[in-house]
């Protein structure tokens, strides 16, 4: 059985709430990918604040061959799970507050009654966001708010977070998905509950612009904004550090090397301790002004030469705009 999962809060891009996730992706894992022995008996119980992506982080526990459960009455959960009654596959159980029946204070009393019984574990999963990315989803999807019948739609989402705030407080994971894309939810909830056959600690390098705030999810964070800027080059303004001109250009300040040298020096002995610490995952965060040249390399080169220390490494660039196409 999977260890419990330590309290976390992690962000990226991209809404989690609209449904992204596609049945028909080719890297889907097949009905085969979990382990099943690992997991019997395993409930995972998944709520938080509408358009935080319950929905979302349902269907990929289903990829991952959980039984999925949405909106089960709350009265029938302790009966789901009891006795001769209970699953032997997996289960996930999505539970919020357009549930049937539901109510906080019965949630958190019927969860510490499954803490106490043997072989049950449960493990409650939160979905959160903040006030204004949600406002945002729920705009953009012209979805009503479950609380939203005669107030504006800020409050009512206020309000279903000092709701939810008791839940949040026991859950044993919490996921912030502001910015979170679904594919980076979907490798958090693959290593916190080591599905499949990724085994130690994954590594996101990620790039950022200081304009849009630290990612909430960094465990490391460097600023890089002291390296020369291509900005200021008229034939690389509109590049990115993906190309490789933006690349030679910031290579060419006198400090880049130094910079580079001890950031490796730094990293190469931390990692394995982090590993042995137990983190599933560890976010490295790097940033510039406008996330669009010098972070975007560095974290390049990072994540490279990570990969080459034999971690399992994924880089993303949060704020990177799209370079233009030829002839543009």
């Amino acid at each position: 059985m999977p260890k419990r999962p330590e309290h976390r809060a992690t962000t990226a891009s991209d809404p989690v709430d609209k449904e992204p996730v596609n049945s028909d992706r080719a890297d889907q894992p097949n009905g085969d990918f979990v382990d099943h022995t690992d997991f019997k008996n395993r409930l995972v119980l998944v709520t938080g604040v509408s358009g935080a992506g319950r929905t979302t982080s349902l269907k990929i526990l289903e990829d991952f061959g959980f039984d999925a459960v949405d909106n089960l009455p709350l009265r029938l959960l302790p009966a789901l799970i009891s006795g001769a009654k209970r699953p032997e596959q997996p289960t996930a159980i999505g539970l919020d507050i357009r549930t049937r029946d539901f109510g906080v204070d019965q949630f958190v009393s019927i969860i510490a009654e499954l803490r106490e019984q043997q072989g049950v574990d449960p493990l409650v999963v939160f979905l959160d966001a903040e006030t204004s990315v949600l406002q945002r989803r729920f705009t953009e999807t012209r979805r009503p708010h479950p609380l939203a019948h005669d107030r504006p739609l800020v409050d009512a989402i206020e309000h279903e977070k000092r709701l939810m705030a008791p839940i949040a407080a026991t859950a044993d994971m919490t996921i912030e998905t502001s910015r979170l894309k679904s594919a980076e939810l979907r490798k958090i909830l693959q290593d916190q509950f080591h599905i499949g056959e990724i085994e130690g600690m994954s590594v996101f390098v990620k790039s950022f612009s200081f304009r849009q705030g630290v990612p909430a999810e960094a465990d490391l964070v460097f600023d890089v904004r002291f390296l020369r800027n291509p900005h200021y080059d008229p034939d690389l303004r509109l590049l990115t550090g993906l190309n490789d001109k933006v690349g030679h250009y910031i290579e060419e300040d006198p400090d880049f090397s130094g910079f580079v040298d001890r950031l490796r020096a730094l990293l190469e002995p931390i990692l394995p301790r982090y590993a042995r610490e137990g983190k599933s995952y560890l976010t490295i965060a790097i940033g510039c002004t406008g996330g669009q040249h010098r972070s975007v390399y560095i974290a390049r080169i990072l994540n490279d030469w990570i990969a080459e220390l034999g971690y399992d490494v994924h880089l993303s660039h949060r704020d990177k705009p799209d370079e233009p196409h030829s002839g543009d």
